[in-house]
């Protein structure tokens, strides 16, 4: 597991390097101002003014700053010393006092030394670089403050069991498949040409059962688990229409959910 991890590390500071000079990212931009965050995130989590937050796998801060923008006192923390290296120069650069912590997330209780938060946040690709839920949901109950909130927003699992193949959009992979799943791709997603020199990453693929028992049983309380039938980008080319909020639909139905929400209390 230590390897798998080790070299998701190495994938993750290559595209780092890659998603920081992207027009997908366009750290220009929002270093000038051009700092939205996610219209969903902000509509259920509601204002964050005053309020500390923990970010767990936070890339290289855009969310994170974007939050602090909105009032938060934000702590990010991700396993990717090139991610945090960035997040730090742009943290200055903004004139924000964001912190950021390099750690491996099932390190990130120790490198905490105990902290609590009022809310802890992560958002969109994060759980398919997770072996274990279970300790990842414990992260989350030892990091909140008495009556804190717990918020997610994430590709939904199901979606995750289809492809396109020849145009046809077919399941290709079992949606109970536990095991880890090695991928290896030699660019990222943002589209850009640049070629990642350690190309191959592991994943695992987690069922809504799996996510929101491992919080339950962490002892944390469920607000709410939404569904929701739209997604942040084009998950499936030549199937997908754009509305006019930015959001990705299948064109023909919303037969799938593409994306799910989680708000969670500590009581």
């Amino acid at each position: 597991m230590t390897n798998y991890r080790h070299m998701n590390r190495l994938n993750w500071n290559d595209r780092t390097r890659i998603h920081a000079k992207s027009k997908f990212y366009d750290v220009e931009a929002f270093v000038s101002g051009d700092t939205k965050l996610s219209e969903l995130d902000q509509a259920e989590l509601g204002s964050v003014a005053g309020r500390t937050m923990l970010h767990l796998q936070c890339h290289f801060g855009k969310d994170s700053l974007a939050w602090a923008q909105a009032g938060a006192k934000v702590t990010g923390v991700d396993f990717s010393e090139e991610a945090i290296t960035l997040a730090r120069s742009l943290n200055e650069q903004m004139g924000l006092d964001a912190r950021f912590i390099c750690s491996d997330i099932y390190e990130a209780h120790e490198a905490l030394q105990g902290e609590q938060f009022d809310i802890v946040y992560t958002s969109y690709g994060v759980l398919c670089w997770l072996s274990d839920l279970n300790l990842w949901a414990k992260l989350i109950f030892s990091s909140l403050k008495e009556g804190g909130t717990f918020y997610i927003a994430e590709f939904h699992p199901i979606a995750f069991i289809y492809e396109v193949v020849d145009n046809l959009l077919l399941v290709s992979t079992p949606y109970f498949d536990r095991e880890v799943q090695a991928y290896d791709a030699s660019t990222t997603y943002t589209g850009d040409d640049d070629v990642l020199e350690h190309s191959t990453s592991y994943q695992w693929q987690h069922t809504l059962g799996d996510i929101v028992s491992a919080l339950t049983g962490a002892g944390l309380t469920l607000e709410f688990l939404h569904e929701h039938s739209y997604t942040v980008y084009n998950m499936f080319p030549g199937h997908m229409q754009q509305d006019e909020q930015g959001r990705w639909r299948l064109q023909d139905n919303n037969y799938l959910p593409l994306l799910f929400s989680i708000k969670a209390t500590k009581t």
